[in-house]
């Protein structure tokens, strides 16, 4: 009779021969493995464009929200820009701007807890795994809400790494300065200024495209000493879609 610690093995082995999809660029076979500022990562990265598993969770959403919109007439604004999302952004929306805090070649050189925009400014605002790096998240929050037009869309992920949100006393450099873990019910921050919220969720979308993050976090570890750990190796990541 084949032991436990045998059929983990065996079933790892075939997640592991598993093909998947990637929706960003059309990929189709295994994802590697990829080591983040947490820890390793199993079938996390796509071998063609790099993406990994928000920015593929990312992308599903998108589109579905693309479907529902005329963004060639609206005006969006990109905080911290990945390459990949910016093509895809630049061809979607009528006007198409981009800010950061310190990264060269961007519109805008904000604060995103003090913007300089007027109100009502835009209709669309896309900040991903931004908020954990901002010291006061609500404030920040409250900003784009002041900025969007009345039903403008803010699609504002964060990392989910813990059950509950931990807020660091002071930016973690070996965390990428993030200000805080957070947890499952940050989701529950953005109903505080927003008048609507969506969470789209790994399970809600089809396996093929590998939408789950694969990492032990049932381990304390040096450089995040802060974070509490996690039952389990898999994790569902999650995408709110906040409406003005």
């Amino acid at each position: 009779m084949e032991s436990t610690i045998g059929k983990l093995f065996r079933k790892s082995l075939s997640l592991a021969k598993r093909k998947f999809r990637c929706p960003v660029c059309g990929y189709l076979g295994p994802f590697e493995g990829f080591c983040g500022s947490s820890g390793f990562r199993k079938h996390a990265r796509c071998k063609v464009c790099s993406s990994l598993e928000r920015h593929r969770l990312q992308i599903l959403v998108l589109r579905e929200l693309m479907k529902q919109l005329d963004t060639a007439t609206m005006k969006m604004l990109h905080f911290a820009p990945e390459k990949m999302f910016s093509e895809f952004f630049s061809a979607q929306f009528g006007d198409y701007e981009t800010a950061d805090l310190s990264m060269e070649g961007v519109d805008y050189k904000v604060d995103l807890q003090c913007m300089p925009f007027a109100d009502s400014s835009y209709d669309f605002v896309f900040a991903s795994h931004v908020l954990e790096h901002i010291p006061d998240d609500i404030e920040a929050m409250k900003e784009i809400y002041r900025i969007l037009r009345p039903g403008g869309i803010a699609v504002l992920p964060v990392p989910i790494v813990a059950v509950e949100t931990v807020e660091y006393p002071e930016p973690n450099p070996e965390e990428e300065y993030h200000c805080r873990a957070p947890g499952v019910d940050y989701m529950e921050r953005f109903s505080q200024v927003f008048r609507e919220v969506k969470v789209f969720s790994s399970d809600m979308f089809d396996d093929k495209y590998q939408l789950y993050v694969y990492e032990d976090r049932t381990r304390s570890r040096e450089h995040v000493p802060l974070r509490p750990v996690m039952s389990g190796r898999k994790h569902k990541d999650f995408v709110p879609v906040c409406f003005a």
